[in-house]
């Protein structure tokens, strides 16, 4: 992930989850909504199972996070696949103006529009489980997620989302129910 954070072509967003807490250690980053993002990612994929460390390209492809050269092959292919639809968004104060139009979306789908915001590097100091003693740094860590409202893909929209931090932000444009992403952008 912290390569990721890097690339300018690419949102890496880290959502770390709790189903590994009751082994020791509590991951103060954890979040149960991660958690279930994951389980539907890994219904919608035909698989019972939910693993780390897992990677999910544009909320269709998921990788074993180790795997580096695999996950390339598949950014690639996502970045050089034609776009469905654009996005970008502003900030004012703590509110974020998201401006999303279609390009090549299929008639009847709806896109939920979502700010996500993140801090760029947290740190853990691990006291117990497996990994007790380590000293860990991650990327992206994602902090909150503001609905900006549901798209219908039919023509260009605006959406306003308030109560916005001054974390760093991304807009993520996804179909319904955890769909594929189909646009993404970062927040000025």
């Amino acid at each position: 992930m912290h390569e990721l954070a890097k690339r300018d072509d690419v949102i890496g967003l880290a959502l770390h989850v709790d189903y590994w807490d009751y082994i020791g250690w509590t991951d103060e980053y954890g979040d149960p909504f991660h958690t279930t993002r994951q389980r539907i990612y890994a219904r919608r994929g035909g698989r019972d199972m939910i693993y780390t460390p897992q990677m999910v390209v544009n909320g269709q492809q998921d990788i074993v996070g180790a795997r580096h050269e695999q996950l390339e092959r598949v950014i690639d292919a996502h970045l050089g696949a034609p776009p469905m639809a654009q996005v970008s968004a502003t900030r004012t104060g703590d509110t974020v103006s998201v401006q999303v139009a279609p390009v090549d979306l299929p008639s009847g789908a709806v896109y939920d529009v979502r700010v996500v915001q993140y801090t760029p590097l947290r740190h853990a100091s691990i006291r117990r489980g497996e990994l007790a003693g380590r000293e860990l740094d991650y990327a992206n860590v994602v902090d909150a997620w503001h609905a900006g409202g549901q798209w219908d893909g039919a023509g260009p929209q605006v959406f306003q989302v308030s109560g916005v931090s001054e974390l760093p932000a991304v807009v993520l444009v996804q179909q319904a129910g955890h769909g594929p992403i189909i646009a993404a952008a970062r927040v000025d």
